[in-house]
């Protein structure tokens, strides 16, 4: 749950120690702002997404649903990273709503956050709520702690991969990234 009054005065202190007035004009609203911001960014819908899987006994091929814009918050520096994801899974008799999927990166997303864990939280939502024959996951992102701050590296992305079921094998993995650059 958000404390939006912790971080208001939070956020005047923040201000005061980096040597700002918090009572200048163009800083007055911001601890408003920012407790805004907070809400925005770290709050999430935990819907149980089981409920909207659908039985699917006569479908034998891959469901695939790529690009799903996200931004999340790094935990080490609390900056934004942002990018994309593209999940894939080979259902067992269970489909989920295509708007699940994109739901699913919301939710792991809105929170601080670690690239590698968030793949993986994505593909074990996956795999919990169809438990399908193979799952993979494959993200995509830009992280600001190494484009505006340390290394500068403003072109830098940085891609995770996860996998499980038959998306283990190479070439599973290979048809896979070949259909996530179309």
């Amino acid at each position: 749950m958000i404390d939006k009054n912790k971080i208001k005065s939070l956020t005047q202190q923040f201000l005061l120690a980096i040597g700002e007035d918090p009572n200048r004009e163009g800083l007055q609203d911001t601890p408003n702002r920012v407790a805004n911001m907070c809400k925005e960014l770290f709050s999430t819908n935990k819907k149980d997404l089981s409920r909207t899987a659908f039985s699917s006994s006569n479908f034998d091929g891959i469901v695939m649903v790529k690009n799903i814009d996200f931004s999340s918050v790094c935990e080490h520096h609390l900056l934004p990273f942002f990018g994309q994801v593209s999940v894939a899974y080979i259902p067992n008799k269970k489909v989920l709503g295509l708007s699940k999927l994109a739901r699913i990166v919301e939710t792991f997303s809105k929170r601080p956050q670690l690239q590698e864990r968030l793949a993986k939280q994505i593909l074990d939502e996956v795999v919990r709520v169809t438990k399908p024959k193979g799952a993979i996951v494959f993200v995509e992102a830009t992280h600001t702690c190494m484009t505006i701050r340390g290394v500068k590296k403003p072109n830098a992305t940085t891609n995770t991969l996860v996998c499980s079921g038959e998306f283990e094998r190479p070439d599973m993995q290979n048809l896979f990234l070949s259909a996530t650059k179309n």
